[in-house]
């Protein structure tokens, strides 16, 4: 299996914290982000084949036993443009498991998402209002929609939304291809109008959802894996502090265990 973590982004919100250092390099209990992903990882029996995607202050990426693949054009195009910097490590028949950079997750997490029964599997947060009210004092202000049919297959993310009933887990920036459609997921990619707005941005600065959606829209079944908690978006420097503060008193456990073990083996 290839693994490619998207680490390119400015992390603006995470300041004075990215003033030095790359987001994925921040600590949450005294270990970077990066790190704690490489450790679920590696609970799962995934530890070849990471590539980890840089761009703002790239230089102080620390992967051991990781490549590290730049994107030169990081602070003018987004996560998609940025996925695509490792085109050459999308391989047609290997399987591929993409990661946000700024997000932790039990290995829990990982053994719900790889598994060959779809094309594509995204881990998805049934209880993510419960994560999301530590966060903030109106979830539905940044939650996104999540629909799915009744045999949980997504049909609709990323949209704004003003009702919780349109959104029945919420995408946790973790994507699961078969390596048996990596090849016509590069082609999809490959096929797109650059001369479209997607979501009301270009192309070059489309979503991650955006890209998802458009490949449901053109026919592909895309399973949700659904987890009950078990991860962590670090965004702004308050939730870092919130988390740190919560690890420190013993109640982050209750939302996501950092040192949690595997069971399950990918490789």
């Amino acid at each position: 299996m290839n693994i490619i973590i998207l680490a390119a982004g400015q992390g603006t919100r995470l300041r004075p914290y990215t003033s030095d250092r790359p987001k994925c390099m921040v600590p949450l209990a005294g270990k970077p982000l990066l790190h704690w992903q490489f450790d679920a990882l590696r609970e799962c029996g995934l530890k070849d084949k990471i590539v980890v995607i840089g761009g703002f202050k790239a230089e102080g990426i620390i992967a051991p036993g990781a490549r590290v693949v730049i994107n030169p054009h990081y602070s003018t195009t987004n996560m998609v443009e940025t996925l695509f910097c490792a085109r050459e490590y999308m391989v047609p028949g290997e399987d591929l498991l993409i990661c946000y950079g700024d997000i932790v997750y039990e290995p829990r997490v990982i053994d719900a998402l790889v598994d060959r029964s779809a094309p594509v599997r995204i881990a998805a947060d049934r209880e993510w209002k419960r994560l999301w009210q530590l966060r903030m004092t109106d979830p539905l202000a940044d939650a996104e929609t999540f629909k799915m049919d009744r045999k949980g297959a997504v049909i609709e993310l990323g949209k704004k939304t003003d009702t919780y009933s349109d959104v029945q887990a919420q995408y946790m920036g973790l994507i699961f291809a078969r390596g048996d459609w990596v090849g016509a997921l590069v082609d999809h990619y490959d096929s797109m109008d650059r001369k479209k707005l997607y979501d009301g941005k270009d192309f070059s600065n489309m979503y991650m959802t955006s890209f998802l959606q458009d490949l449901i829209d053109s026919g592909w079944h895309m399973q949700a894996a659904l987890v009950d908690n078990g991860w962590l978006e670090i965004d702004t420097a308050e939730e870092l502090a919130l988390y740190q503060r919560m690890h420190d008193a013993g109640d982050l456990d209750a939302y996501c265990k950092l040192n949690a073990p595997g069971k399950s083996r990918h490789a």
